[in-house]
């Protein structure tokens, strides 16, 4: 499934970004806002954010917003380790 999110042109034109830079940036600030509140998890964030998880981890940490790392993340991160 894909969504296509239409922005107001009003909304657009105010945006202090060149052109080149509105929507990878609307998108990497999308997905560090929906990582923030635990909507959407890290790996996906990074896509969504078209980011590596290094990059993308830098990113919230210079924001301050602390990973959600569970012990179920823990869990799949060890049982992928021991299948490599």
């Amino acid at each position: 499934m894909t969504f296509h999110l239409d922005i107001p042109e009003s909304v657009a034109s105010s945006l202090r970004l060149p052109v080149p830079e509105v929507e990878p940036r609307l998108r990497s600030e999308l997905a560090i806002a929906l990582y923030a509140q635990g909507i959407l998890p890290f790996g996906k964030a990074c896509e969504l954010a078209g980011a590596s998880r290094y990059a993308f981890a830098d990113v919230i940490a210079s924001r301050d917003i602390p990973r959600h790392y569970t012990e179920d993340d823990l869990n799949l991160d060890a049982a992928y380790a021991r299948c490599q």
